[in-house]
């Protein structure tokens, strides 16, 4: 939570200024029921009007100095929040952009989501209650108390014994309700996360007829979530009556022994007025407890939540901004490199070795599972490796900073991801000011270009979420020309034109050509393979083989294996 609350450091100051006017407010009616018994004593118990007007002027000119003060306390308690959340926010998705896959892999997108809305903006609805009413409560059950003791000292003894009672009750539900509302943020994500999976995959649940299986999944987390909610907010809302009914005791012996001294002379009726005042405003104050200890209960967790976000180790936030290395050429060489991913036991990877030369294109094919995609991640260091060196040019990996290496690779997702905005925007999305030319040669050259030529708005067409109006063949080609377009030194395509068809493929590949950059490609296709200058054979994270399509059609088994089931495939389709 420190770490969380930090961020209202800049603000020092204004809030400051709006604890000063609560503080204000508070002074004002703490005063007025003491000027309202001296009101009764001297102006109403004597039928005297001089009094009546003067006391009763000075409470009205307090009740609008006091609302005035309310304004401009609403007013900066406003700006300090709003301002707080949006550092807040601003913090935790930079923090987020530079996690490494290894602690973005530790986060549900769903997690991210609830602690960028509903965290955030419980800690900032927090901060400005605590500004406006909420430290004004506490403040007003101990102001009222001690003017109560000014006032008749006896009859404010009643409040030394309710108070206390009712401050250790409060904080036993403050600790209980925590650990609840811990566990309503949690079910919350698990609710997100399913109805992201549901509108996302969409289409699929259509066509396999799955509605009444995602029902189900979402009734069991949507229940779960309800009777969490349902047990902890009966432990919150059962703290108001507890808390309403004490203090109307307290107030039943005020007015009992109030009556009794009224008649034996050791009081007046001012001073039992003015007890029944500050009876009732503590009593006001008390009842504000269970909102208070609600609110602070879902802060605490949602603090804990972003801060546990906050203050993960940044891997990357600690890399060298600036660096002498620059990639000119595109020399690949794994040197024995092993991978596993985080919490893995098994190896992903295992002693991968090989070379791939300045502006060669490198194949890489094998079966589901082998880690091709895996061997790839690690050259833009998503991940990075368990054992072994990746050098660039000679360097190694680790040498470049961050900026330099990436901005120095081409890469093509082996799942294409789209963003909302228009089909330039996407493109251009690879090369910061980007030109109309620059972004249609790289759209021809991914073979696209023919395909937004016949769209109703060409290049302003709008994309939907993730591509949906478009096909899989031109999200993968949109792709491919937003990596084209930075004119990489490596270009990595993972199995990225599997959408394609050969004729499509084969200009694709042809277009390739008249980029000076090195090629590392992903396919399932021996055909693809072919056009290569070498082929890798992939399996079980290890390297079988290295070789041009003929070397090994001649000595791998596996190989001629994988090419004989494609050439019966291209035969049962011709027939």
């Amino acid at each position: 939570m420190r770490k969380v609350f930090s961020y209202l450091g800049p603000y020092k100051f204004p809030s400051i200024i709006a604890f000063s006017l609560m503080l204000i407010e508070l002074a004002v009616e703490l005063l007025l029921p003491l000027f309202l018994g001296l009101m009764i004593n001297q102006g109403v118990v004597n039928q005297d009007i001089q009094n009546i007007m003067f006391w009763g002027s000075i409470m009205v000119g307090l009740a609008l100095a006091s609302f005035l003060v309310g304004v401009l306390n609403s007013f900066l308690s406003a700006h300090v929040s709003f301002a707080f959340a949006y550092d807040l926010r601003e913090e935790l998705f930079a923090k987020i952009q530079r996690f490494t896959y290894a602690k973005l892999n530790k986060y549900p997108t769903s997690s991210l989501v609830t602690r960028f809305t509903n965290d955030i903006r419980q800690i900032q609805n927090t901060v400005f209650m605590m500004l406006r009413i909420m430290a004004k409560a506490p403040l007003m059950v101990l102001g009222g108390v001690i003017m109560a003791f000014i006032v008749n000292t006896q009859l404010a003894l009643i409040f030394l014994i309710t108070v206390p009672l009712l401050v250790l009750f409060l904080l036993w539900v403050l600790k209980a309700s925590s650990k609840l509302f811990k566990q309503v943020q949690s079910h919350v994500d698990s609710v997100n996360r399913v109805m992201q999976e549901n509108l996302a995959g969409m289409r699929l649940i259509k066509a396999f007829t799955r509605r009444h299986t995602e029902e189900s999944r979402f009734d069991t987390a949507n229940q779960t979530l309800a009777v969490t909610t349902r047990k902890t907010f009966r432990i919150i809302e059962s703290t108001g009556p507890v808390l309403l009914f004490v203090m109307n005791i307290s107030l039943i012996f005020i007015i009992w022994f109030g009556s009794i001294q009224t008649a034996n002379g050791q009081a007046n009726i001012g001073e039992v007025v003015t007890m029944i005042n500050y009876a009732l405003r503590v009593a006001m104050a008390i009842s504000m407890f269970s909102f208070i200890i609600m609110a602070l209960s879902r802060t605490k967790a949602s603090a804990e939540r972003v801060s546990e976000v906050l203050i993960e180790d940044d891997a990357e936030a600690e890399e060298k901004e600036q660096t002498d290395h620059c990639i000119s050429k595109g020399k690949i060489v794994y040197q024995n490199v092993s991978f596993h991913y985080p919490d893995a036991l098994k190896k992903t990877l295992s002693d991968i070795s090989f070379t791939v030369n300045a502006g060669e294109r490198l194949a890489i094919i094998g079966a589901t599972g082998s880690g091709k995609t895996s061997l790839f991640q690690l050259i833009p260091r998503l991940y990075e490796p368990a054992e072994g060196k990746i050098y660039v040019d000679d360097i190694p990996l680790d040498a470049y900073s961050f900026k330099e290496l990436r901005n120095s690779i081409g890469y093509v997702p082996q799942t294409p991801l789209l963003f909302t905005g228009s089909i330039f925007d996407n493109i251009a999305f690879g090369k910061k000011d980007a030109t109309m030319e620059e972004v249609i040669q790289a759209a021809k050259d991914a073979q696209i270009h023919d395909t937004i030529q016949h769209l109703e708005h060409q290049y302003e067409t709008k994309v939907g979420q993730k591509g949906v109006n478009l096909s899989g063949g031109q999200k993968q080609r949109i792709s491919i020309a937003r990596a084209l377009i930075r004119k990489p030194e490596i270009l990595m395509l993972d199995d990225s034109t599997s959408a394609l068809d050969l004729a499509t493929e084969a200009r694709f590949l042809q277009a390739l050509d008249h980029y000076q950059c090195t090629v590392l490609l992903i396919t399932q296709k021996i055909s693809t393979a072919k056009t290569a200058d070498r082929i890798v054979l992939l399996d079980q994270g290890k390297i079988l083989d290295t070789g041009t399509h003929t070397e090994l059609l001649y000595r791998s088994h596996l190989y001629q294996a994988i090419t004989e089931s494609q050439q019966e495939k291209e035969v049962l389709h011709a027939n």
